[in-house]
């Protein structure tokens, strides 16, 4: 049996931050009939952008995060801005994060990045034959540093936990699962 879908009253707004709203939203259990309280992370969407140099490198970036405070390996990523698409995203970001540019865009896929409390995407792209013709433009809050690595060093940097953004990782894995699928 399939568990019911609850019903929810209208979500209330309990803060407004830079990047993010927090709502609370009241909800009856449908097994149990209790009302109970949810809060949820609202925010826009994100993309993630897997950038391939003609030698088949992925374009990455170190940069000191603050919730693990560490310096993590990623991808280029970052917040779609209103009216923007994740392509225009994923191309605005890479060339912001990293000065690369051009190339062909393709979309692979979103996933929820954790649907208990969240309420938006994380869609990734991949821009094939990107060079290192455009201009970094880095936000003050940033601080990150360019490196290159092939394509088939990637499992190894997730199995030896190099790159630990889950994010990250399921970027890489809808990368996997379209190199295996067959073009139409």
């Amino acid at each position: 049996m399939s568990p019911e879908e609850w019903k929810t009253g209208e979500a209330e707004e309990r803060g407004q931050f830079r990047i993010f709203r927090v709502k609370e939203v009241q909800a009856t259990s449908p097994r149990t009939g209790k009302d109970l309280s949810f809060y949820l992370l609202e925010c826009n969407d994100w993309v993630n952008v897997i950038p391939l140099t003609e030698a088949g490198e992925v374009v990455m970036i170190r940069q000191y995060r603050f919730g693990t405070q560490q310096v993590e390996l990623e991808i280029p990523g970052g917040v779609i801005e209103e009216g923007e698409t994740p392509e225009q995203a994923a191309v605005r970001e890479l060339e912001e994060e990293t000065g690369y540019a051009g190339g062909e865009v393709s979309y692979l896929g979103s996933v929820s990045p954790n649907p208990a409390f969240h309420t938006n995407r994380c869609h990734t792209i991949v821009i094939q034959g990107v060079t290192p013709d455009g201009t970094q433009s880095l936000d003050p809050g940033e601080d990150l540093e360019v490196e290159l690595q092939t394509l088939g060093d990637i499992p190894g940097l997730i199995a030896d936990g190099t790159i630990r953004h889950s994010l990250v990782m399921a970027a890489f894995q809808l990368l996997g699962l379209a190199a295996e699928t067959p073009a139409d």
